[in-house]
């Protein structure tokens, strides 16, 4: 397992390592992690919260940069909850729902997003759960992303104590590190899930 980084620098070649790793792993692994991952956050307590179940908007996004896949989550969400994928939108993301088929367009960096205006878009709070993608995370809930701070900006309200939407972490078990090192602007994760764990925010490491 990845050590702990002590600098900006360390947290810079960490995240290509990580990168690294996710990309090589291979296909059948991918695809019975996919599986996995659904599982997992299917078991969610955000799911079965009483008195009803979580219904409305959950987002995902377009796997890429051999992110772990979320279609499988997709095809097994409950009928109650619509399915979304993130729009940039200025600094800052706002989602849209999309379904296979549905139109798309490449992004400034290249990532398929639903063909929408973007300022018709959802906007964040309109989502229940969002299922954010991570390069490296600790057992304790932190994570490390790509260093754009898109998910930070956009779900900074959360930091004001607004418990909706929630936010769960996604990547693979070969993802995790020691420990990572919570910086100021990190939004808090309620969990992450990978392929063959659930890690929830507030439980012991």
């Amino acid at each position: 397992m990845p050590a702990s980084p002590k600098s900006d620098g360390d947290r810079a070649v960490l995240r290509q390592r990580l990168r690294q790793i996710r990309r090589e792993l291979p296909a059948k692994q991918r695809i019975v992690a996919a599986d996995g991952l659904a599982s997992q956050l299917l078991s969610l307590p955000f799911f079965q919260q009483a008195p009803l179940p979580l219904e409305g908007f959950v987002a995902g996004y377009w796997a890429s940069d051999g992110e772990i896949a979320l279609h499988a989550f997709q095809l097994k969400l409950p009928k109650s909850l619509t399915y979304c994928l993130p729009v940039l939108h200025g600094e800052e993301l706002r989602f849209a729902p999309w379904k296979a088929g549905d139109a798309l367009v490449g992004n400034k960096f290249g990532i398929p997003e639903p063909d929408v205006d973007p300022a018709t878009a959802l906007e964040p709070d309109a989502m229940a759960l969002v299922a954010v993608p991570l390069v490296g995370f600790d057992a304790r809930g932190h994570r490390l992303g790509m260093g754009g701070g898109w998910y930070d900006k956009t779900f900074a309200f959360r930091k004001l104590g607004k418990g909706t939407p929630h936010l769960v972490g996604v990547g693979f078990e070969a993802q995790r590190v020691d420990a990572l090192h919570a910086e100021d602007w990190d939004v808090p994760l309620d969990a992450i899930c990978t392929e063959s764990n659930t890690y929830l925010a507030g439980a012991s490491a």
